[in-house]
């Protein structure tokens, strides 16, 4: 079977468990600019650029993907959020955007394959794409609206050479992640789909929105229910949120999503909103209490975590859905009622 047909059926069977967060989970590890930088003399200072500890400190992320394992996670989201060409120039490491992403792919895929051998069940790679921090919908510029830091064909262009190293290291899928700027999500799609019509095989999409607001808009102003509409030709294998807020507020917006997608939905919240000092403080067994409800409810397919959630968060969460009835996708007769296209009738 192809990663996507053996996805769909474990989720069939399950609700599946992707891995928490990679950014503070680095931070215990309290990294100085040598750990960071290794010998690449790259001419910037590499503090804080977490993509790069693929090549200059892998036992780093090799370690947390191992813990998310252990947790119970199904799924290792590779270490890349800002592994690409725009975000990696902030560091002077742009040119080694396809060698971070390609070993970062290979380490996630080893240790998959490695819990997988251990007990049959199936382990997946999702090439983690962020957004970069450019925007295709917004200027900016106060006094220029019209104005664009980057067009649509560069940033594809950007998202496909991330894409292609992705996949080339080892990764199942292509997840678009954190999405705050629908248009930019668009560029990743395309990139996606030419990467795997470049290489003659299905290469499924994961997509996952974040929300700016609590009523439930991302940054260009797309309510979940628009940005479903605005994707849904992708055909992704998931759709869902992730980071923005705990999963206290996003209940709402995940309730919608799931009676509206004809895909798997995937969510991974914060752990609860940062303190006053950034940091989180809600107990594993807090986030895995809320989210337990979703799974009761049958709105969810895979669950997970985002900023400030542990191994412990993850663990939890995996343990209080254990033996939970995955969610069935909307049917077309109900997605077209909530659309508003077709009245509502009552039984007599």
């Amino acid at each position: 079977m192809t990663p996507r047909e053996t996805f769909k059926a474990e989720a069939a069977k399950r609700i599946l468990i992707t891995d928490g967060a990679f950014g503070t989970e680095i931070q215990n590890w309290k990294l100085s600019e040598a750990d960071y930088a290794g010998d690449l003399t790259l001419g910037h200072d590499q503090k804080g650029n977490n993509d790069i500890l693929a090549l200059t400190k892998p036992e780093v992320p090799e370690s947390i993907h191992r813990a998310y394992f252990e947790a119970g996670a199904d799924i290792a989201e590779t270490n890349t959020f800002s592994a690409n060409r725009i975000s990696q120039a902030d560091y002077g490491a742009q040119g080694l955007v396809r060698e971070i992403n390609v070993a970062s792919a290979q380490l996630a895929r080893r240790l998959a394959d490695e819990f997988q051998a251990k007990d049959g069940r199936p382990r997946f790679v999702a090439g983690a794409v962020g957004p970069t921090n450019k925007t295709l919908s917004l200027s900016p510029d106060v006094n220029d609206p019209g104005f664009r830091e980057i067009d649509f064909d560069e940033l594809k262009d950007v998202y496909r050479e991330q894409t292609d190293a992705l996949v080339e290291g080892g990764a199942d899928f292509i997840l678009i992640e954190t999405v705050f700027d629908t248009l930019n999500a668009k560029a990743g799609i395309m990139a996606a789909i030419e990467s795997g019509e470049a290489l003659g095989r299905d290469l499924p999409i994961m997509l996952s929105m974040t929300l700016t607001d609590l009523s439930g808009r991302n940054l260009s102003g797309h309510t979940v229910e628009a940005f479903w509409h605005a994707v849904r030709h992708a055909k992704p294998l998931t759709i869902g949120l992730n980071c923005s807020f705990g999963a206290e507020q996003l209940r709402p917006h995940v309730k919608v999503l799931s009676e509206l997608c004809d895909t798997l939905i995937m969510v991974y919240p914060n752990a609860g909103l940062p303190n006053e000092l950034g940091a989180y403080d809600e107990m594993p067994e807090t986030t895995a209490g809320l989210v337990h409800e979703w799974a009761e409810a049958g709105q969810v397919n895979v669950l997970g975590g985002c900023c400030g959630s542990t191994p412990a968060h993850i663990a939890a969460i995996a343990q209080s859905v254990t033996g939970l009835t995955p969610r069935q996708p909307a049917t077309p007769a109900v997605r077209t009622r909530l659309a508003g296209l077709e009245p509502m009738t009552m039984a007599a």
